[in-house]
């Protein structure tokens, strides 16, 4: 197999001077391409993907949740529609019955934690919107920032990636064709059934169940909701109106041993969704077909391994109970091509980020696996337990305003 080599030695001295190849053009992997050509203009950047590009990604309707941080993130390299999306302007956490009747939280009071864009001085957490009208306007713009430096930008779509060999100064890629980068990112996730195992993996034997609800017209604009049960998280996150309709994503988490919804029919699910949410959801009027996924924590221990990086669900797959995996990608992105775009030694600059991402990385994948582990404890008083933490948490309005930061910007 023929190699193709780095025009030259001096090509890969630097970190702002060298042959980049991304791996994976979905949200994560054009994010990085496009901030690397926008902050490295000494850069050659060659994207790679399976997908062919004449496949239509709009219409994909997979939902994903963006903290105010991913937006500001978008919205510089202009690559944010925010007519596709909708805004999330309040987050409610709350602890389902039996907490709800418990005496040390009063005799109607919920246990919850309410955050708001205008309590934090902002227009809006995040937003919500679908992959497909994520991604379209992200390739969009790849493909025409491309189109004007055709000698430094590439694509090679419908080009599967076969291998990575790590060499002493770079790394080989096995497409079409053997080829030399001097660094490369990963940034293929796929969902966690699907994946090799990693460093780190625990399969928590639960499943998600994903779909849409039509809420009643007047159901609060913007809510979102996370509401602990004692199967597993339920999750609402606001969709933008269809037809004028309100509308939420729901991600339901359940046991496997326990899961049962495969059985029920709509108006059963719609009935028990109706009994585990807060009553300031309001009435749900529909529900779609649901898609079922298993869930499981699969992480490497490094996002660096020599002259290979790996970002978003390549390094890092995540419970879905905080919804923070992509933001956490995003961040990924952000950190290496700032961590290059400061020049001098690659090697140097790959351990500023491992260093970097550190804190944030570790803190959410240790709080998710907390979470999602403990629902599958029955310990006795842990609803209760959990109830006083988040009725603990709305009072200490200093605790709770750290709290909503570091959704919407990661720790920091």
């Amino acid at each position: 197999m023929r190699t193709i080599p780095p025009p030259d030695a001096a090509s890969a001295a630097t970190a702002n001077q060298l042959r980049l190849a991304v791996v994976g053009a979905g949200p994560a992997g054009l994010t990085l391409a496009l901030l690397a050509a926008q902050l490295l203009p000494q850069a050659q950047i060659t994207l790679f993907d399976a997908r062919p590009l004449d496949r239509d990604v709009s219409a994909d309707p997979r939902t994903l949740a963006l903290a105010l941080g991913s937006l500001q993130l978008l919205q510089r390299l202009q690559a944010w529609d925010a007519s596709q999306a909708q805004a999330i302007l309040t987050v409610e956490v709350s602890q389902a019955p039996p907490t709800l009747t418990h005496p040390l939280f009063g005799p109607s009071a919920a246990p919850a934690v309410a955050l708001s864009a205008a309590e934090q001085g902002v227009s809006e957490l995040g937003a919500v919107i679908s992959y497909g009208q994520l991604v379209a306007p992200l390739q969009a713009r790849w493909l025409a920032r491309a189109a004007l430096e055709p000698t430094r930008l590439s694509s090679r779509f419908g080009t599967p990636v076969r291998g990575l060999k790590p060499l002493a100064d770079g790394v080989e890629i096995d497409a079409e064709i053997a080829e030399q980068f001097d660094l490369a990112v990963v940034a293929e996730g796929g969902v966690f059934a699907e994946q090799a195992r990693k460093a780190i993996t625990h399969d928590y034997q639960q499943n998600a169940w994903v779909g849409t609800l039509t809420l009643a017209a007047d159901s609060p604009a913007g809510a979102a909701y996370e509401r602990f049960t004692r199967n597993g998280p339920l999750a609402l996150l606001p969709l933008p109106p269809k037809g004028g309709e309100r509308r939420a994503a729901l991600v339901w988490c359940m046991a496997q041993a326990e899961d049962e919804i495969a059985e029920l029919s709509d108006s059963q699910r719609l009935a028990v969704l109706q009994s585990l949410l807060p009553d300031s959801v309001g009435t749900l009027q529909a529900i779609s077909p649901l898609k079922c996924f298993a869930l499981g924590l699969n992480a490497e221990r490094s996002l660096v391994n020599g002259r290979i990086v790996r970002i978003g669900n390549a390094a890092q797959t995540l419970h879905p109970v905080a919804g923070q995996g992509l933001n956490l990608g995003l961040r990924d992105a952000y950190a290496l091509v700032e961590a290059l775009r400061a020049g001098g030694n690659i090697e140097a600059a790959l351990r500023r980020v491992e260093w970097q991402r550190a804190p944030d990385r570790w803190s959410m994948i240790a709080t998710t696996d907390f979470l999602a582990r403990s629902f599958a404890w029955r310990w006795p008083g842990l609803p209760i337990a959990r109830g006083l933490a988040l009725a603990a948490l709305q009072a200490a309005s200093p605790l709770k305003k750290a709290l909503a930061r570091q959704m919407m910007f990661g720790r920091r």
